[in-house]
């Protein structure tokens, strides 16, 4: 049986594909937190979350990831993920990524925080 955490990370992967704002919408709930740094500003609630990243999107066939589920804790108030991943974006470089999410009891992100290393090709 698949995890809800490798469930939500694949739905992800497939929003980061197709940028599709209802796909990335589909992640979250009403009032996620959104960072993109653990010092960043959050961006709060679904409709931020979805325009910042339309603003930041990565076009399709530029970039490459590759993840692995580091820990799951299952509860029911929801699931708390761990993720490691790296990014590879051929044109200029490579990201080393953990990611934290917490999930409510629907699957849907109610709290994400990435850290990412940029590494050389």
């Amino acid at each position: 049986m698949v995890s809800a955490g490798a469930k939500w990370v694949a739905g992800y992967v497939a929003a980061w594909e197709s940028n599709d704002p209802k796909q990335i919408g589909a992640l979250f709930t009403d009032d996620a937190v959104y960072l993109t740094a653990p010092d960043a500003q959050p961006r709060r609630g679904r409709e931020a979350i979805v325009a910042g990243w339309l603003e930041d999107l990565d076009d399709p066939g530029t970039w490459a990831f590759d993840w692995k589920l580091l820990h799951e804790d299952e509860s029911s108030d929801g699931n708390f993920v761990v993720v490691q991943g790296r990014t590879e974006y051929p044109a200029t470089r490579d990201y080393v990524n953990l990611w934290i999410i917490r999930l409510d009891p629907s699957g849907r992100a109610t709290e994400y925080t990435e850290w990412y290393m940029p590494r050389p090709h």
